[in-house]
């Protein structure tokens, strides 16, 4: 039943991520990957979230581990931080971690006010 409720998470944030990537980067016309940016900081601040609520397991592997996972992406960030000039691949890595950790914080710090 977990794997079927990973894939079904996985089946929603994987078209998501590559729809707001396509809207962000053709809104924007940069060569920066903002919106791998978004979609990465996005999933850290719900996947923070959801760690700090009191959720079952079921609901982890959905959102957590198929929603949050396939909405975000380590993958294209290390292929677009490589192929970037090397000012905008070390302000991509920068934005990237400072940026994910404090969503993911925020996230933390949101459940807990919600959950006291």
């Amino acid at each position: 039943m977990t794997v079927l409720l990973v894939a079904l998470g996985a089946a929603v944030g994987a078209p998501l991520r590559y729809l707001t990537d396509r809207l962000i980067q053709a809104q924007t016309g940069s060569r920066f990957p903002w919106g791998t940016l978004t979609v990465n900081v996005a999933g850290s601040l719900l996947l923070g979230f959801l760690v700090g609520l009191p959720v079952g397991r079921d609901v982890a592997a959905l959102l957590g581990t198929g929603f949050c996972g396939a909405l975000t992406t380590y993958s294209t960030f290390g292929w677009e931080t490589v192929a970037l000039p090397r000012r905008l691949a070390l302000l991509n890595v920068l934005l990237s971690v400072v940026a994910g950790l404090a969503a993911a914080g925020a996230g933390l710090l949101v459940a807990a006010a919600l959950t006291r």
